[in-house]
């Protein structure tokens, strides 16, 4: 990880629920099967924000642990190719786990990253 990494992947994290309820009242959705993600521009920043909520239904601890650890990994991989200044809260859905180990990380940050596009209204 390059010098500072850890305090960039901070400061790119909706962390307080303040922001989150922002997220999902005035933001826009998109669902598949294993994801939901809301995406809400607060026209600030040069940078996406992530959220995550990741409940019991995903798995036991050790399942919601690596769903998230995933969906960050592969946020950060896609986030050069999202609108700068959207907040994303992405909701794993039952199921989320399972996918990972039927088709692999990537494929769920590819539905990941559709699923982003959607919500924001824009495509690549």
């Amino acid at each position: 990880m390059p010098d500072g990494g850890a305090r960039r992947g901070r400061r790119s994290r909706v962390t307080r629920s303040g922001d989150f309820d922002s997220v999902y009242r005035r933001g826009t959705s998109a669902a598949g099967r294993h994801l939901v993600v809301y995406a809400f521009a607060r026209g600030e920043g040069d940078q996406p924000r992530l959220g995550l909520s990741v409940g019991k239904r995903v798995g036991g601890a050790v399942e919601r642990n690596r769903v998230k650890r995933v969906l960050r990994e592969e946020f950060a991989r896609i986030s050069g190719a999202l609108a700068p200044g959207v907040d994303y809260v992405v909701i794993a859905r039952a199921g989320a786990h399972e996918y990972i180990d039927e088709r692999g990380a990537r494929a769920l940050g590819d539905r990941l990253g559709e699923l982003a596009e959607k919500a924001t209204g824009t495509r690549s």
